[in-house]
């Protein structure tokens, strides 16, 4: 079936909405733009059920074969901490790792991740983090790194992702090419990372370079890279980090979305319906716009009057529009999974807490 740009448009989008349940005006935009998916934080997340009738009745205005995503990392990033259970950092779980000799807890926290984002409703965790742990960025992504090496970041990510596929749960790598080498954070500034190109491709891209087959999807920074043919310019909006290095030298195929174009690491640098229609030109499948109703709107007119406006650009978005149908049909063929009973859900919690112990013993 023939796409309009309006369809195309609201394809590639991914959306937040403001509460725990749609607003009269969120149902009407919702069915104009009928976005790619949705995305929920702690403010939109109650309980199990609540949650999980929230993304039913949202994804029912989105395109078919919808993203549903939540952010659940472990620690610092867990938006079902209070309606579930705190999940271990990934820190925590790679000193377990390290105390233990194995990769078994990787395992066990990617399979764990997986069961609590399907017990609300979700397809994806956002998750593994690939950045490395290095110094510069202690104080922004803090727990959140898996090591500062190459080989420990692919490692814990190779397991944590083989654990997610098994449970039918997409993970994402993020945040291309890296924010390790960072000391500022991207939601209110744009990082400028002075790694040299030979440092990021040996050590921040090994990881996206070595499991390249094995990642659903990989989330582009609002990160500048200045010693690099980038430049000055957010990862995000960058033909030579999405079209050149991604795509074309290290060859990933799959799905690759902006990180939440609300940020403050790309709104500083250009409008956020600037921003939509380069992070489209250079090679997004999907944008995230995770907040507000109005930069939704904004950037989703942004991409039509473009189109509209060049042959040029109405010959990309709709390209790419139809590539990223095909992408999602593939990694998001199944419905939202069936509730857990209390029995089961309390199970679950009781499970994520003893393995948050576990890892506390053998890390310490």
């Amino acid at each position: 079936m023939k796409m309009s740009l309006r369809q195309a448009a609201g394809s590639l989008l991914v959306v937040g909405v403001e509460g725990t349940e749609l607003t009269a005006l969120e149902r009407t935009w919702l069915k104009l733009v009928q976005p790619a998916g949705i995305i929920l934080f702690r403010r939109n997340i109650e309980s199990a059920k609540q949650t999980r009738s929230l993304v039913a009745e949202a994804t029912k205005f989105c395109a078919p074969h919808s993203a549903r995503f939540v952010d659940l990392e472990g620690g610092t990033v867990d938006r079902l901490r209070d309606a579930l259970a705190p999940m271990p950092a990934v820190e925590a779980v790679a000193r377990a790792i390290r105390a233990s000799g194995s990769y078994g807890p990787a395992c066990e926290h990617g399979e764990l991740i997986a069961q609590a984002a399907k017990a609300f409703g979700f397809n994806s965790p956002l998750a593994p983090v690939f950045d490395l742990g290095l110094p510069p960025s202690q104080s922004v992504l803090a727990s959140r790194c898996a090591g500062a090496t190459a080989a420990e970041v692919t490692a814990y990510a190779r397991a944590f992702l083989a654990a997610l596929r098994a449970q039918g749960v997409a993970g994402c790598g993020k945040h291309f090419p890296g924010l390790g080498g960072g000391n500022l954070d991207s939601h209110l500034e744009t990082p400028k990372i002075r790694r040299t190109w030979q440092q990021l491709w040996q050590e921040d891209l090994a990881p996206y370079r070595s499991l390249r087959d094995e990642l659903p999807m990989v989330m582009v920074s609002h990160a500048a890279y200045p010693r690099t043919r980038g430049g000055m310019r957010p990862a995000s909006l960058s033909q030579f980090w999405v079209g050149d290095v991604l795509r074309k030298r290290i060859g990933y195929r799959d799905i690759v979305m902006s990180d939440d174009l609300e940020m403050g690491g790309v709104t500083n640098f250009m409008p956020v319906g600037e921003a939509g229609v380069e992070a489209v030109r250079v090679g997004s499948d999907m944008l995230l716009i995770c907040h507000h109703a109005e930069p939704i709107l904004t950037v989703y007119e942004a991409l039509i009057s473009k189109a509209e406006e060049s042959a040029a650009f109405r010959k990309i978005l709709t390209a790419r529009a139809r590539n990223a149908e095909e992408k999602r049909a593939k990694l998001f063929r199944a419905a939202i999974p069936a509730a857990l009973t209390e029995k089961q859900f309390a199970a679950l919690r009781a499970k994520i807490l003893k393995f948050g112990e576990k890892v506390e013993k053998t890390g310490n």
